[in-house]
Parts: C-alpha cells; sequence; structure tokens
C-alpha cells in the first residue's frame, strides 16, 4: 500500500489521504464490473425463475447490457450446453438486463455470459485512479516502477461471468464445466457440497491455462452483510487473494449467503490502437448452513455499457463538485 500511495503522491502531486483527492476520485470514477445474480441460488425443479446481469457491482446495476456485446450466452446442464435465444433477455429500468426461464430437472447447473471487446481510451491520472480503485494494482506498481504514471491508455476490456446454481437435492457434475471463455473461474469441487465455515478451492483460467499470481477478490451477500442506500462501495473489500502455481485461490466460507468473485487479468500490448488489454471475470454461487436442506437464505463506472450512472450517484457527484468549489474559492 505504501507504494500505491507514493504512486499517486507522484501523479497528482499531493496525499493519496487527502480528502479532495477523495472527493475528485468520487467523481470521476463508477466502475462496472459484470454478474449473473439471482435472488437465490436454490430452485426448485420446473419452477419459473428469473436472473439478472448486474453491470456495475453486486448491490447494484447501473447499464443493460446490449445484445449485440454478447458473444456467448449459455446453459450447461446434464452434461448438455445450450446457447440462450438473445430474444429471451429483456431489460427492466434501463439498468438490467434480465433472463426468465424455467429450471428444468434437478441437478448443478452453470450459466455464462461473455461478451465482445469494447476499448476505452483514459487519460493518465483517470486511469491510475481506475486501476487503485478497482484493486489492479499489480499493474498499477508496474507503472509506477517503470516511470509510466504520466501516459495516457487506450484500454482494450472484455467481461466473461459465470454463476452456478443447484436445483432440487440431485448433485450433478456440470458444476466443473469449461465454457472456453478467454479468462473464468473454475471450482475444484461442488460448491453445493459445502457448508459454512469450510473453504472452497477455485481456479482461474487465462486461455485455457490457470494463472499465477492474479489477484482475486471473494465477498459474499448474507443476512449481514448488506449495503444500505447511499452506502460507499469499495470494489476491493472482502477477502484479497492470490492464485497459487496451480491458478488456485482458497476461498473462506465464513457463513451462509451467496459468494462472488471478481478478478481483472490486465497487461500491455504492443499495439497502434490500443495500449492495455483486460479481462475481467465473476463466478457467483450460494451456500448454507446446513447439507440437504432447502430452508435457505433470500435475499429481498468509466467502463461500460453506453449508459448513465444512476441517479444516486449524479447527486452525489453535483455535492461534491459544489464541495470543491468552496474549497478553492476559500483557499484562493
Amino acid at each position: 500500500m505504501k507504494l500505491i500511495t507514493r504512486a499517486f503522491d507522484k501523479v497528482i502531486g499531493f496525499k493519496l489521504t487527502q480528502p479532495l483527492f477523495l472527493l475528485s476520485a468520487l467523481i470521476m470514477l463508477s466502475s462496472h464490473d459484470l454478474y449473473i445474480k439471482m435472488e437465490t441460488y436454490f430452485l426448485k425443479p420446473h419452477q419459473e425463475a428469473t436472473l439478472s446481469l448486474y453491470n456495475g457491482t453486486f448491490e447494484g446495476s447501473e447499464n443493460i447490457i446490449s445484445r449485440n456485446r454478447m458473444l456467448d450466452a449459455s446453459i450447461v446442464s446434464h452434461g448438455n450446453r445450450q446457447a440462450i435465444d438473445s430474444s429471451k433477455w429483456e431489460d427492466k429500468d434501463s439498468t438490467i438486463t434480465q433472463l426468465s426461464f424455467n429450471t428444468g430437472n434437478a441437478g448443478t447447473y452453470v450459466i455464462g455470459v461473455s461478451t465482445k471487446a469494447n476499448t476505452l481510451a483514459q487519460s493518465a491520472f483517470d486511469f491510475n485512479v481506475y486501476l487503485k480503485h478497482d484493486g489492479v494494482l499489480d499493474m498499477l506498481s508496474h507503472r509506477f516502477d517503470n516511470a509510466l504514471l504520466d501516459q495516457d491508455v487506450v484500454e482494450s476490456y472484455q467481461k466473461h461471468v459465470k454463476a452456478i446454481y443447484q436445483v432440487g437435492e440431485v448433485k450433478t457434475d456440470d458444476w466443473n464445466t469449461v465454457l472456453g471463455y478467454p479468462i473464468e473461474f473454475i471450482p475444484v469441487e461442488n460448491p453445493y457440497n459445502k457448508n459454512t465455515g469450510e473453504t472452497i478451492d477455485i481456479r482461474l483460467l487465462v486461455d485455457g491455462k490457470p494463472v499465477i499470481n492474479q489477484l482475486v477478490y471473494a465477498n459474499h451477500k448474507g443476512i449481514t452483510h448488506t449495503h444500505a442506500a447511499g452506502e460507499a462501495h469499495s470494489h476491493t473489500h472482502g477477502q484479497k487473494l492470490r492464485t497459487n502455481e496451480q491458478g488456485i485461490v482458497t476461498v473462506t466460507l465464513d457463513e451462509g449467503g451467496i459468494y462472488y468473485l471478481r478478478t481483472i487479468h490486465m497487461v500491455e500490448v504492443n499495439n497502434a490502437e490500443v495500449t492495455h488489454e483486460s479481462r475481467w471475470a465473476t463466478l457467483s454461487f450460494e451456500v448454507t448452513h446446513e447439507h440437504g436442506t432447502h430452508t435457505h437464505l433470500h435475499h429481498p463506472h468509466p467502463h461500460e455499457e453506453e449508459g448513465i450512472p444512476t441517479s444516486g450517484f449524479i447527486v452525489v457527484s453535483i455535492a461534491l463538485i459544489s464541495l470543491l468549489f468552496i474549497y478553492f474559492k476559500y483557499k484562493g
């Protein structure tokens, strides 16, 4: 953390901890992870259900996902992979993309969504703040070590997300299906054979191979872990993990609820059109206190996808801009 703070001191000319910097960073950034989210990941056979694509944080979505951005959307069950018809997706309130479906037979299911690459040009300042904000600390350290903090960038980014859900009591082996995405989380064991208080190993693949020493953030949402409206949300809270030589992280399942993992794998590229390539991955599933029961928990930003931030963020931004104006007025 000292290295990161020194890097920001050099870029902006004052300490990272000063309130003025924090206000500026909040105004400038609203990052967008992509998650496959359900109210519960435990479902009954042949019931009607709905899943949502949350483009923002796990707590709230800010933009829909355009259908032409989807390279793949598919569900795996009982050894079969079926593509999801793009016409089945619907948009809700211009912020959430949803899919209504019938669960089918009992088993452990996997659903995945993979998006095309998009590009974003950023100033050096914006890029450095984004790296810190979203926890891409290895790239930020690399820029500091190689005197690149003043270099503007053009980033190519793509997102590849998965969820694993359980239908009925029958456990099947589809949970470890490799969808072949450029970056992908693969559990080493079935999450639905796990209890709270245990751990689960999850492997991260990049181009089909285990990636070593990659930062992964893991968190969960349960009865005791919720964000109130307007509460600040960090993209780097929860368990901060590093993949080992087999590309595996070990996630502690502290309590019942929905667990979600996120990572951004970023590299520099020698390309006339882009300077950096990033691949974003998430995985979500649910864990209960006991096996064999369906008394489960129920649960009542320069990136992406061509949209406007939520009204709450706009209001906060206006207020913070006013504070900045007052600061400079009286400082002068």
